[in-house]
């Protein structure tokens, strides 16, 4: 099943039961994917592509949630964080932090890396591998960790 059809399933189901925070981000996710489609000109869209939308996503709804929470709107903030969550539901599960360092070791070790100096190749290869199982924010951060010790 598509990922649009379980959108579309899932909107229903939120209108049923008059959810409007997981409507919301049910709609935004729909829009994205007809963004998505009109620009990439085939009208289709790739995995790698619905991952990297969710996750834009995912992103846009925390920053939001920080800049709310920053000017004392909590109740917005917690909107935002809420319909992140939902967004969350469509990407595949994601690494714990044991699980992630573990992966970056191994990919260290496939390129060779020494220091600091080779963060750029060993993120190159990271965020491939890791596309949508862990954010690119934690992703950095491991890296620098295990490459600065």
């Amino acid at each position: 099943m598509s990922i649009e059809t379980k959108i579309m399933d899932q909107m229903k189901e939120a209108m049923k039961a008059k959810n409007t925070i997981a409507l919301e981000a049910l709609r935004a996710i729909k829009s994205e994917i007809l963004l998505v489609k009109t620009s990439g000109g085939n009208g289709e869209i790739s995995d790698v592509q619905e991952i990297a939308m969710l996750q834009k996503l995912i992103k846009q709804r925390k920053e939001a949630a920080e800049q709310f929470s920053a000017n004392g709107r909590a109740e917005l903030a917690e909107k935002e964080l809420a319909q992140a969550e939902v967004i969350q539901t469509f990407l595949p599960q994601q690494l714990s932090s044991e699980e992630l360092e573990t992966t970056i070791r191994e990919i260290i070790a496939e390129v060779g890396a020494t220091s600091g100096k080779d963060i750029g190749k060993v993120m190159g290869a990271a965020s491939s591998k890791l596309a949508g199982k862990a954010e690119g924010k934690a992703i950095a951060e491991t890296v620098k960790k295990l490459l600065n010790s």
